[in-house]
């Protein structure tokens, strides 16, 4: 081997050199004398003493070798003894998990055969060594904390999907996710555990117990008296759940907590370690003793500032150490017990990371003095033994722990051979490395230490009963004031730990993004970069493998330490490039998306297919952007073409592959790293079923082999990304509507761009999920004040009462104690001041870059779907998740963000460009739920009119042909408030009841908008053509809804009628009340139209205004009668009160209706209402006994049959008086007696007419129409009604060329 290094390239085994005195000053080489004594310091007898100068043999570099060698073997015999086979042991000496025959159920382990996922209900898989005398112990590292059984069992137990260890007669488990042990029966046992804790399994087979511990302390004796005797030899074994993982430690590797008396399974080597022990002793001599070549003497030197400077003498005595040195340094064992506790007891005098630049001059060593695959092997056992300490280290107060490992972990990458070795083949390849940027949060409280940095715990209370923000702030009384401030001084203590933490793992990506180090290959930031697209690749092509991703809380914690590395590098270098842009107004170019330069894998872009794009769109990307698409990449590749590709690949792997292996199918696409328990990614495949291995690094599945046209990521170099002279790297391709300005380094945007990816794969869904803790603690806030307060009102006699109540009060404080702690955790790592700040500038990263693709026009189709996504979600989790601790309204810029924000969702909800259903659907409900809170409505008035008159005009396309339901909430939120008794926040009859989630869109208190109902008015008068094909889509949207909910509460009576048991489905109930809410919410958009633009219906010079009228009187009749009848089907249904269907009641339909009324008959002027009144009493279904009913009036003959059930109440608008106003109250009352007065009238006129006159469509209205030129007759309103959708005669299927009115001729 060659290595540079100090000046000298020599190979390890050919250093022997000249030590005569002549040579020493050409070479550098001290005399033999002083060499004598330098080497005699150094190499040291066991015992560190030195025999005198006249009995110590003369050292030279000829006979240093020999002597060493000497060195070395002293004590080996003693070593031999304890290699041997220990007693009480039966079994591989290399103890493993049986991965050939000792497993049950469906199974991936790690290539190392110590790391287990669960892949079936509940798999169960032993070791291969038992032991049945003596005491033992292994360790299990806790990788996730589901339902496991750790323990021990024998050859003879049988175990299956539902039986595993712990349920068999010979066999104990300790199970920490329920906290109970077990041998066929079940008791409670131990502490619960969580991911990242160590179990440490003991077995006395001399006393005959089994005991477990957690994280080093005792958890007491499990079992006493097991089975012993001959023929019983107990097996390391353990049963865990689907997609649970765990790692096993039976001695390959230091235990982490050592019972003293107990013996690992697997023996140490004791031989080794011994060797290893003393040669890092003379390495460290080396380090401690100088040479004064002009005093002639040997000194002392500070270690920490040691440096090899070129000395021949000092470099060849480290060679002869590390000849046998380094073949022991690729071993497991030896890195973490000697090599590791080395390097951190440099670090141990504190201290900046660089202010210790030993580490750096030993990693000059290794790479100088090591052969390259022995540097390549040590580096990597150590980078993986520090990622699993820092991992498995339990939390205490100061994070003492994680910050030792986090800085070593600095110290080592600091050092640029080594972090690019370790960049290219190690942090995203073999070990999991996001580990380092995570935080754990502790679930036990008591052992994180958290009592003594926050002692006194707080908690709001801030919610009534009914689980509704209590709005009557009551002043804090002093004593809560001094509790909530000391509980705030607590949690800045526990912040102030945390950003020790947060500020190495934000070190370690600086190291990782360093572009300056172009020493011997490519810098470190464009490695970093192919590695992250790679794993960014993973997470995103296995959404559905969820051993695979990696866990959302990782990439949390990465998102956040990666932003902070990024925005530093962004703003460095826009210090140096003041042209440049600032990462606040940081956004991703649009040529990114299409000039193939970042790979987005097979993500969904906004237009589809990226392959549909490029041949649809080929002309626009040669036009604006100067790019041709290669003519062999427009080979259309068709739906055949990929199934053929799937099939022939699925068949190669069905020859490759057990058939067992098939039946999880795409879950063996990839290895599953990321949830691999030891921290390593390959891992193996068992099954039962076919018992087989799979290969340890499996293929590359179907997912890859698809993909024949993406981008090579690994093949990118610099120039690839920043682009050279003449070469714009990743920003090839500027369209003529983007700034010719630098933004930044182009590798920054791509990192920005997976930062994005990130935030959309899982960390929104993360975010959200932890919200469940401050849920917790409000709900056990408010279970505590029931209790206190039930206690105040507890009567004195009652002390049986009383002291019940006062148990239930100590468990709630309890419960909160450690849930505010919890709680303080959480909000200081996920929910901070400053993580919201991230969250923030995200939100406008994305707003930023969408507004610029906007402008891009068609190409715009090019962007991935997942950055409208984040735009919306990371708003949604700053206004939802942070706000409990943080206010929005506090971030710069609030206002204007709010408003571009609204922009973006009025202007691409119904954007041709953007074809995807899921994502349209996205932005509709997005827009939907902006609308309902004052803050974002007001943001959506303040965008430019043009894009606000737009938004409606989609609003009012028709309904047919495309999602309705979400437009048409977004109409009934715009003018809930104006409405006819539409002021509530929650329907009368559901105020007793507390609602599921008061913070929903849909409980917010009414905002309505008169600027856009204004547009919406203006809209509906000026386009002819507009209103009536809205107003007809709605109209036919009510009928079908209305229609639907009465067909299935006929349904629902039935079931409930019949005498046996029944069950209705509670998805039919859901249903019925989503028709029944469809139904009210259509009422209210008419409501709105008719008061908005009443013309429409009532000036008859337009040509559908009749028309319209008369559906609409017909749909107000059909409601009313359902309703309003009688002991009917939909009062029989309303008085079962079914869960499902709280929402079903008689108001919210009745004042709908009432409301139209109202405005066509009350609020318009004569002319109006003659017409309107006209074409209602028309209409033969109209029954005035229907509008009695809304003021609580009944028929006579109704009164005299009810009259028994006294006890019965009618509906009346006059009992909803805190909804209804007067006014509103005395119009109805106008508008009861106006019908009344007319209905006498009209029957009084109205002459009888014979059948042959009535129309045979309706049989309701006199024939009025004849049609042209079939010259068949109808009245106007069925031939009216039948034109809008089809042009055929009703009898004769002629296509009707014109209608003419028609009267009958008096001579007849």
């Amino acid at each position: 081997m060659t290595s540079r290094g100090a000046g000298t390239a020599f190979s390890r085994k050919n250093y022997r050199l000249s030590t005569e005195p002549e040579k020493s000053k050409v070479t550098g080489i001290v005399n033999s004398r002083l060499l004598n004594d330098y080497l005699h310091r150094v190499f040291t007898s066991a015992d560190g003493s030195q025999p005198a100068a006249a009995y110590r043999k003369h050292l030279t570099f000829q006979n240093l070798q020999e002597h060493l060698e000497r060195l070395l073997a002293e004590e080996n015999g003693s070593e031999e003894s304890r290699d041997q086979v220990a007693e009480g042991r039966l079994g591989p000496s290399t103890v493993v998990l049986d991965h050939t025959s000792g497993f049950e159920g469906l199974l991936l382990v790690d290539d190392d055969l110590l790391g287990v996922i669960g892949h079936s209900n509940f798999g169960s898989i032993r070791a291969t060594t038992c032991v049945y005398k003596g005491k033992w112990i292994y360790e299990v590292l806790i990788s996730s904390q589901g339902l496991m059984q750790i323990g021990w069992c024998t050859l003879n137990c049988r175990f299956n999907q539902e039986e595993g260890v712990g349920d068999t007669p010979d066999s104990y488990a300790y199970d920490g996710n329920r906290v109970r042990k077990w041998n066929v029966t079940t008791t409670n046992y131990g502490k619960s555990w969580a991911a990242g804790d160590i179990v440490s399994c003991l077995i006395d087979l001399d006393e005959g117990t089994i005991a477990f511990c957690l994280n080093g302390i005792s958890l007491g004796t499990a079992f006493d008296n097991i089975t012993r005797g001959a023929g019983m030899a107990y097996f390391p074994a353990i049963s865990l759940s689907f997609k649970e993982s765990v790692a096993f430690n039976f001695g390959s590797r230091p235990l982490r907590y050592p019972v003293e008396g107990y013996r690992p399974l697997q023996d140490p080597p004791v031989a080794d370690l011994v060797k290893a022990r003393k040669l890092l002793g003379y390495l460290k001599n080396v380090i401690h003793i100088g040479i004064d070549v002009t005093e002639g003497k040997l000194v002392e030197k500070d270690t920490s500032m040691w440096q090899l400077q070129g000395e021949p003498t000092v470099l060849i005595t480290l060679a002869h150490i590390f000849n046998y040195f380094s073949p022991l340094m690729c071993k497991v064992y030896l890195v973490e017990d000697v090599l590791m506790t080395f390097l951190l007891s440099i670090l141990e005098r504190g201290g900046a990371v660089e202010s210790h630049p030993l580490i750096q001059q030993l990693l000059d060593l290794m790479w100088l003095l090591m052969e390259e695959y022995e540097v390549h092997e040590c580096l990597k056992q150590l980078l993986m033994s520090l990622l699993r300490a820092y991992r498995f280290s339990p939390i205490i107060p100061d994070l003492g722990l994680q910050i030792h490992y986090l800085r070593l972990t600095i110290a080592v990458l600091k050092h640029e051979k080594s972090r690019k070795y370790l960049l290219s083949n190690v942090l995203f390849d073999v070990l999991r490395s996001v580990v380092f940027f995570y935080i754990k949060s502790p679930l036990r409280v008591e052992e994180a230490g958290l009592q003594e940095l926050i002692p006194t715990t707080w908690w709001p209370n801030r919610f009534t009963k009914e689980g509704k923000e209590n709005k009557e702030v009551k002043e804090e009384s002093a004593e809560e004031r001094l509790r909530r401030r000391a509980y705030e001084r607590g949690c800045q203590r526990l912040k102030k730990r945390i950003e020790v933490v947060e500020g190495l793992q934000v070190q370690i990506l600086k190291l990782l993004l360093n572009n300056k180090d172009r020493g011997g290959g490519e810098a470190s930031r464009y490695i970093f970069l192919n590695k992250f697209r790679k794993f960014l690749q993973e997470n995103a092509s296995n959404r559905g493998n969820l051993t695979v991703l990696c866990p959302p809380e990782y990439m949390v914690c990465f998102l956040h330490r990666l932003i902070a590395a990024l925005r530093f590098f962004w703003d460095g270098h826009k210090a140096k490039t003041p042209a440049a842009l600032s990462s606040e107004e940081a956004y991703v170019p649009p040529q990114l998306f299409y000039n193939g330069k970042v790979d987005y894998f097979d993500l969904q872009r906004l237009g589809g297919l990226l392959s549909h794009l490029k041949k649809t769109l080929k002309d626009d990307l040669a036009a604006k952007a100067n790019i041709l698409i290669d003519p062999a990449e427009l080979q259309a590749v068709t739906m055949d073409d990929l199934d053929e590709d799937e099939e022939s690949a699925t068949s190669a792997a069905q020859s490759q592959r057990p058939s067992a292996a098939l039946a999880i199918g795409g879950a063996l696409a990839r290895p599953a790293w990321l949830s691999s328990p030891t921290l390593g990614r390959a891992n193996r495949f068992l099954s039962t079923a076919a018992v087989s291995l799979m290969n340890p690094r499996r293929p590359l599945g179907t997912l890859e082999k698809i993909k024949v046209l993406t981008l090579r990521v690994e093949q990118r170099t610099r120039e690839d990304i920043e682009g050279t002279h003449g070469n714009e790297g990743l920003l090839l391709g500027r369209p003529p509507e983007e700034p010719d300005q630098p933004i930044t380094e182009n590798s920054l945007l791509e990192v920005l761009d997976g930062i994005v990816m990130m935030y959309n794969l899982s960390v929104h869904q993360q975010l959200g999920k932890m919200v469940g803790v401050s849920d917790d603690v409000n709900e056990y806030a408010m279970a505590l004040k029931d209790t206190e307060e039930k206690i105040s009102r507890c009567p004195k006699r009652r002390r049986d009462i009383h002291e019940e109540l006062l148990k239930s009060q100590k468990v709630f404080s309890e419960k909160l104690n450690h849930l505010s702690r919890r709680l303080a955790w959480i909000n200081v790592t996920i929910y901070s001041k400053e993580k919201m700040q991230d969250i923030y500038w995200l939100l406008r990263v994305c707003i930023r870059t969408i507004e610029h693709g906007d402008r891009t026009g068609s190409l715009f189709a090019f962007m991935p779907e997942f950055y409208l996504s984040v735009a919306m979600n990371s708003y949604s989790a700053l206004k939802n998740y942070f706000s409990p601790v943080n206010s929005m309204e506090e971030l710069p810029g609030y206002e204007e963000t709010l408003m571009r924000l609204a922009a973006i969702l009025a202007k691409h909800f119904a954007d041709s460009r953007i074809v995807g259903t899921d994502i349209r659907d996205s932005l509709m409900q997005a827009l939907a739920s902006y609308v309902c809170y004052p803050h974002s409505l007001r943001a959506v008035e303040r965008i430019p009119e043009e894009q606000r008159i737009s938004m409606m005009k989609n609003l009012l396309a028709p309904y047919e042909q495309r999602p309705w339901a979400q437009t048409n909430w977004i109409l009934v939120r715009l003018w809930r408030g104006c409405g006819f008794g539409y002021r509530y926040t929650r329907l009368p009859h559901l105020l007793k009841t507390k609602p599921e989630d008061a913070s929903l869109p849909s409980l917010q208190k009414p905002c309505p908008s008169t600027l856009l109902q204004r547009h919406m008015a203006d809209l509906l008068r000026s386009d002819r053509d507009l209103a009536p094909s809205f107003l007809n889509s709605v109209l036919n949207q009510l009928n079908w809804a209305f229609s639907e909910f009465i067909g299935m509460i006929q349904e629902i009576q039935q079931a409930a009628e019949r005498l046996e048991r029944n069950f209705v489905d509670s998805r039919q109930l859901k249903v019925c009340a989503t028709c029944f809410d469809l139904s009210v919410s259509l009422l209210r958009v008419l409501e709105m139209t008719v008061t908005l633009a009443p013309e429409i219906f009532l000036d008859w010079n337009r040509p559908s205004s009749e028309l319209l009228l008369r559906r609409l009187a017909q749909l107000l009749n059909q409601v009313l009668n359902r309703v309003t009848a009688e002991r009917n089907l939909f009062d029989r249904v309303v008085n079962l009160r079914l869960p499902g269907l709280e929402s079903v009641d008689h108001y919210p339909i009745l004042v709908a209706v009432t409301g139209i009324l109202v405005r066509l008959l009350v609020d318009t002027d004569v002319q109006g209402t003659e017409r309107a009144t006209a074409v209602l009493l028309a209409d033969p279904c109209f029954q005035l006994r229907s509008i009695q009913y809304l003021l609580g009036h009944a028929e006579p003959s109704a009164l005299a049959a009810a009259a028994p059930a006294t006890d019965k109440r009618h509906f009346s608008l006059h009992t909803y008086t805190e909804y209804i106003s007067a006014e509103e109250l005395a119009k109805v009352e106008k508008m009861l007696n106006h019908l009344s007065e007319e209905s006498k009238q009209a029957a009084a006129t109205t002459l009888p007419t014979s059948e042959e006159d009535l129309c045979p469509i309706c049989y309701a209205h006199p024939i009025s129409a004849i049609f042209r030129p079939c010259s068949h007759k109808s009245c106007k309103a069925c031939i009216n009604q039948h034109l809008m959708n089809n042009k055929d005669c009703f009898f004769c299927k002629a296509t009707i060329t014109g209608v003419d009115d028609f009267t009958k001729p008096a001579s007849s």
